[in-house]
């Protein structure tokens, strides 16, 4: 890694343990058996907005204790991960109920980049969630809102389409619930499109954005519709309504082909 490479990483991590760091945990300290425990290995679709603790914390607006937990640096991927022997440790580390599993979202989205990368790794880590005793669930993510031009993906809807296809195939080998959040958002841009879910950037969520993950992720673990929860993520009352009927629709609605359990 280069000298510019650290300090660039340096700063983001600093920058983030403002809010929990590139590894921290959110939520209450579990007794045994007392509350859920999530761990979430991502990249900064999980740590920007800090998913995390938002799922956390609506889960606690419900009276359901959370205590969820990330390992996630700037453009991970579940290669990455599969290779670390922070993530491995972190999986083995305590009694996680469910092991979130969520690739850099070009990789997927290509099909050298599924079957070579993502596929074995997923493979690998969901092996490595399974003997610690929790549930591996794959973080379906959403795409490029100008889609990935270079890799034949011009549009937002091109790229979406294949990132939900290699989730689906890889829940459907390896027998592993996917939280479907990228199909939601798809499904807010057609019924919202109001509600703006990307930074500035086309890439990284916007607080929208990172409370509709929390809601798929809570409709996803709970198999509960997040409907009328008082956490709002410091989103407008309407949007967070909106964004968590979506998440009913789209999630529970459909439960059965996402696998959940």
């Amino acid at each position: 890694m280069t000298l510019a490479r650290t300090v660039a990483r340096l700063i983001a991590c600093v920058s983030l343990m403002v809010v929990t760091g590139c590894s921290g945990s959110a939520g209450p300290t579990c007794g045994t058996g007392s509350c859920i425990r999530v761990l979430f290995l991502g990249n900064s679709f999980t740590y920007v907005n800090d998913l995390p603790s938002t799922f956390a914390r609506l889960a606690e607006s419900a009276g359901r204790p959370v205590q969820a937990a990330m390992v996630a640096n700037g453009g991970e991927t579940l290669a990455q991960h599969a290779a670390s022997s922070d993530s491995l440790d972190k999986i083995a580390s305590q009694g996680w109920t469910y092991v979130v599993l969520q690739d850099q979202s070009e990789t997927p989205a290509t099909a050298t980049g599924r079957d070579d990368y993502t596929y074995p790794a997923a493979s690998e880590l969901a092996s490595r969630a399974e003997a610690a005793g929790a549930v591996p669930l794959l973080f379906m993510t959403w795409a490029h809102k100008d889609g990935l031009p270079a890799s034949g993906l011009p549009t937002y809807e091109a790229m979406q389409q294949r990132i939900d296809a290699a989730y689906r195939l890889i829940s459907e080998e390896l027998d592993v619930p996917v939280a479907p959040v990228g199909f939601t958002w798809y499904m807010v841009r057609q019924d919202h499109p109001d509600i703006d879910l990307w930074q500035d950037d086309g890439s990284h969520p916007s607080r929208a954005g990172t409370y509709l993950a929390a809601c798929v992720f809570y409709a996803s673990i709970f198999q509960e519709s997040p409907e009328g929860l008082s956490f709002h993520g410091g989103i407008s009352e309407k949007q967070a309504h909106d964004l968590q009927a979506e998440a009913n629709d789209n999630v529970l609605k459909q439960q059965t082909q996402w696998r959940l359990r």
